[in-house]
C-alpha cells in the first residue's frame, strides 16, 4: 500500500496484449502522472493443466511469449520510450488470482474490459468481474475508445 504519502503510489495494470489492456495502460499512465505514482504493467502466464498420464506436446515457450506480448503492448501504448514511472513485470500465475493478490499492495488496479468470453452479452470479462468483486483496492475497468460511443 501507499507509504510515500501520495494519494496513489502504485497503480497495477493487467496486460494481455489486447486493445482494451493497452488502453488500460494509457489510462493508468494518465492517472499516474499528476499523482506521482508508479505504473506496474503486469502480464500473467502459466503452464496449462496437464492431466495424469497425459503430456501435452509443445507446452514450452509460455513465459517467453508472455514477455513478448508485454513488451509489444507497452511499445504500442507509449512508443519507443517507456515512461520512467512504468515498470513491467512478468508474473507466473492465473491472471484472475494473481491480479487479486496484486491488489493487496496496490492503490488502484486498472484492467481493460474484454467481456467477450462464452457469453457475448456480458458487460465484464471474468477477470474484470472477479476483480470488481474481490480486489483489495479500487478497480478501474477501461473501455477502448470505440466502445465508449
Amino acid at each position: 500500500m501507499n507509504t510515500a504519502g501520495a494519494p496513489f503510489a502504485r497503480i497495477v495494470v493487467g496486460v494481455d496484449g489486447s486493445e482494451p489492456s493497452i488502453e488500460a495502460l494509457r489510462q493508468a499512465q494518465r492517472l499516474a502522472l499528476p499523482l506521482g505514482a508508479k505504473v506496474l504493467a503486469n502480464a500473467y502466464w502459466d503452464y496449462p493443466q496437464v492431466y495424469a498420464g497425459y503430456v501435452m506436446v509443445g507446452i514450452e515457450g509460455f513465459e517467453e511469449r508472455a514477455g513478448q506480448i508485454l513488451d509489444e503492448a507497452v511499445r504500442t501504448a507509449f512508443g519507443d520510450e517507456t515512461p520512467s514511472n512504468v515498470v513491467t513485470n512478468l508474473v507466473r500465475g492465473h491472471p484472475r488470482d494473481a491480479l487479486i493478490e496484486a491488489t493487496r499492495d496496490a492503490d488502484l488496479v486498472v484492467v481493460g474490459r474484454r467481456g467477450h468470453g462464452g457469453f457475448g452479452g456480458l458487460l465484464l470479462g471474468s477477470v474484470s468481474s472477479a476483480l470488481v468483486a474481490h480486489a483489495h483496492c479500487p478497480v478501474l475497468v477501461v473501455h477502448t475508445p470505440d466502445e465508449r460511443s
